[in-house]
């Protein structure tokens, strides 16, 4: 049985070692042989280190790694190629200086073994001193390969300022690369963000944005096919639905994919569990969206033009642009407008992200995590047996456990999703089959709960923010439980108040 790569981000270490590896050459070899700057933004976590460095193998003509694979027999390796790889990854940049001293760090370990001095102490100026160099050194242009290239700026990102600076000093050291054309033979650069070619790429105009390319939709990350036949060792006493419930959905206008993080955790350790979100807790996009005051089930298909999926800048920040790049939201699916115009569809990828996501937006809008513990047990009793009246009861109790001091310091219980938002967050965060704002042939209901074959709608009203009328009489009146015909059916109106701070009316009834 071979090994599983966790937490191995170098091709060559894969190989050598018969580790479990997916032949993403193909994809590689269409990159290598057809274009030269190219731009890839994929989530943390999600293979970007792995695919520079398999890059990086090809163009340094190590053939022998590729035994087997697709490039082995679709590349020119008589060829070799100098290659200088630029990482952010390492250690957290605060200032100029910093940025400055760890770029030239990283000419000096091209520089010195190739026994080039480098003159110039700016780093733009050395940077192209290298380029060119090399280039005369070896006789072939030279492929640049940018690993992590928004790290620095990302890092600062809860102060924009300091954003700004290691924006501007990014900007300056990337524009060595539209005027070294002429000595390049490839060049790369992934990250996590978009930002916008007048931000940060001032210049490079020839830079080819992939992201969204369905051509390259699976370059990163595990197709179902290829889970199945990689990795079939490993699957024979798994649920591949649940594993795709938990792990799959993540889509770049092309087949969907597995995080492959997530996968590796798993197979190694059998056990579901939130292996991604859990490296890297979204403190600041949580708050984003709490100050945003976006109502939060409707992230479930929250829709977005290109103009905001494929620009990003410490400036202009938009909560939909930061979910779909850091991965929170992915597309699902992609409409036509008219002309040339399209719109996206965005939506949780899968189990895992809406299930973290959802539970750490609660954590903030109620700023207590203790009335959620201490209702868990209590919700799935009710569920189970069926007793509403007691939930009533249970979300009574809950939004009267958030301390009154929290509603004087904070707004977010004056905006109209918030009521709303809170509940939904409460079922998501436990992991219950949630379906918001979901569209009937009579309108659109507020949320439904999906669980043990039995099907519970729910309406909410803010009494200060709607005309008198009851949310149960609005879920009969436009018959949303139509949808659901065949299942056991409970239709609750829910309704808040601002000023009291909790439910003012909650009312059920079961459709048979």
């Amino acid at each position: 049985m071979k090994k599983l790569p966790i937490g191995i981000q170098t091709f060559s270490t894969i190989i050598e070692n018969n580790y479990c590896y997916v032949d993403k050459t193909p994809l590689i070899a269409k990159l290598l042989n057809q274009g030269e700057y190219y731009f890839l933004s994929r989530p943390r976590r999600f293979g970007k280190s792995l695919l520079i460095d398999t890059i990086a193998q090809a163009f340094q003509g190590r053939k022998k790694l590729f035994q087997g694979l697709y490039l082995e027999n679709n590349w020119d390796w008589s060829k070799i190629y100098p290659v200088i790889r630029i990482d952010f990854a390492q250690g957290i940049l605060t200032s100029q200086q910093q940025l400055d001293a760890a770029i030239m760090d990283m000419i000096h370990v091209h520089a010195d073994p190739n026994e080039i001095s480098i003159k110039h102490t700016e780093v733009h100026l050395a940077f192209s001193e290298l380029i060119r160099t090399l280039h005369q050194k070896t006789g072939q242009r030279v492929v640049v390969l940018v690993d992590e290239y928004d790290k620095p700026i990302l890092d600062n990102i809860t102060d924009p300022e300091t954003a700004r600076v290691l924006r501007d000093g990014l900007r300056n050291f990337y524009s060595v690369l539209k005027a070294q054309g002429a000595h390049l033979k490839f060049v790369m650069l992934t990250g996590v963000s978009k930002f916008s070619k007048v931000s940060l790429f001032s210049g490079l105009n020839n830079l080819n944005d992939i992201s969204l390319d369905e051509r390259y939709g699976t370059l990163c990350g595990y197709t179902q096919e290829e889970l199945e036949s990689v990795f079939a060792e490993y699957l024979a006493d798994v649920d591949l639905n649940q594993l795709k419930s938990w792990y799959n959905g993540y889509s770049f206008l092309s087949s969907p994919v597995y995080n492959p993080f997530d996968i590796l955790l798993y197979l190694d350790s059998r056990h579901f569990k939130p292996y991604w979100f859990e490296t890297g807790t979204p403190t600041f996009l949580v708050r984003l969206l709490a100050e945003k005051k976006l109502f939060i089930p409707s992230l479930e298909d929250l829709i977005a033009g290109e103009e905001l999926l494929g620009s990003f800048d410490i400036d202009f920040m938009e909560p939909e642009t930061l979910l779909f790049q850091t991965g929170y939201l992915t597309i699902k699916e992609k409409e036509h407008l008219f002309d040339h115009e399209y719109v996206y569809h965005l939506g949780f990828p899968n189990h895992e992200v809406k299930k973290s996501l959802t539970g750490s937006v609660l954590n903030l809008l109620i700023n207590d995590i203790r009335p959620l513990k201490t209702g868990q047990t209590t919700l799935l009793k009710i569920f189970k047996s069926d007793r509403l009246d007691e939930l009533k009861d249970l979300f009574h109790s809950f939004f009267a456990a958030i301390p009154h001091d929290w509603y004087r310091k904070n707004d977010m219980a004056g905006y109209e999703g918030y009521y709303c938002s809170v509940v939904y967050c409460y079922f998501t965060a436990l992991g219950l089959d949630v379906r918001a704002e979901e569209t009937t042939n009579h309108g659109q209901l507020d949320m439904a709960v999906l669980f043990n074959e039995n099907t519970y709608i729910f309406e909410f009203k803010v009494n200060e923010l709607t005309q008198p009328s009851r949310a149960l009489d609005q879920i009969k009146e436009k018959k949303y439980h139509e949808k659901y015909t065949g299942k056991e059916i409970y239709l609750i109106g829910v309704e808040f108040s601002k000023q009291d701070r909790n439910i003012t009316r909650f009312e059920w009834e079961k459709i048979k």
